[in-house]
């Protein structure tokens, strides 16, 4: 966004305002904050809405961090109505669904970062741990995902059958196990590092590899098990 001494749209002039920035230079040119501002298209009392918008992304960790936020999450402040909340959140949304579309005609785990990207759009939830896989052909080519487990997880009571079971189900030849880090550090806990040796030694018995485990935190951030050398 062009430096300003105000946050208040009409104080700038009339070619660096964001709308009219986004005509003539395309929606590329706007800064995060400028976006979001757009979405909201007003502020609140006291708050114009650049100021608003920048207090979001803030407060959220960015673009990003506004991924698994549901209406409750923005309007915890009563700084957001829930108009704003849920043109916010459907703009989110869309994004999340594009970027997951892309995905599948990829050949995924060459790139883990592209990987766990996917995954965050679809699976990152702030209010309870969630772990599944990715099934993968020959090529280690999306067949399917699914969340298998949901709530809070205890690793010794995740059973690898259902996993493999699913495995053998979609004719897959290896598969990505993720799991989601709530607290939003995706750090893996020494319970981790033993479920996915564990899993992986399940897997060599049934004739299906283990590629990776990726857990996931919050604003972005991941871990792949693989590149720790877990196992």
């Amino acid at each position: 966004m062009p430096e300003t001494k105000s946050w208040l749209i009409a104080d700038l002039p009339e070619d660096d305002r964001p709308r009219e920035r986004l005509v003539r230079l395309g929606a590329g040119a706007l800064s995060d904050c400028e976006l979001v501002a757009l979405v909201l298209r007003s502020g609140v009392v006291g708050t114009p809405v650049l100021k608003l918008a920048a207090d979001l992304l803030e407060r959220h960790g960015g673009l990003s961090g506004l991924v698994g936020t549901d209406a409750r999450d923005l309007r915890i402040d009563k700084t957001l109505g829930l108009s704003k909340a849920a043109s916010l959140l459907a703009a989110v949304e869309i994004g999340s669904r594009i970027a997951r579309g892309q995905l599948p005609m990829r050949a995924l785990l060459t790139r883990p970062a592209e990987v766990a990207r996917y995954l965050l759009l679809k699976y990152q939830l702030r209010d309870q741990e969630v772990m599944g896989a990715l099934f993968l052909d020959i090529r280690h080519r999306l067949i399917a995902d699914k969340a298998i487990y949901r709530g809070t997880l205890h690793r010794a009571a995740v059973e690898p059958r259902e996993i493999l079971h699913e495995c053998l189900r979609r004719g897959a030849a290896a598969f990505a196990l993720f799991h989601t880090h709530p607290s939003g550090d995706p750090t893996p806990s020494p319970e981790d590092v033993l479920f996915t040796r564990r899993m992986a030694d399940a897997a060599a018995v049934v004739g299906v590899e283990l590629v990776d485990h990726l857990v996931l935190g919050a604003t972005g951030r991941w871990v792949s098990l693989r590149e720790r050398g877990a196992w």
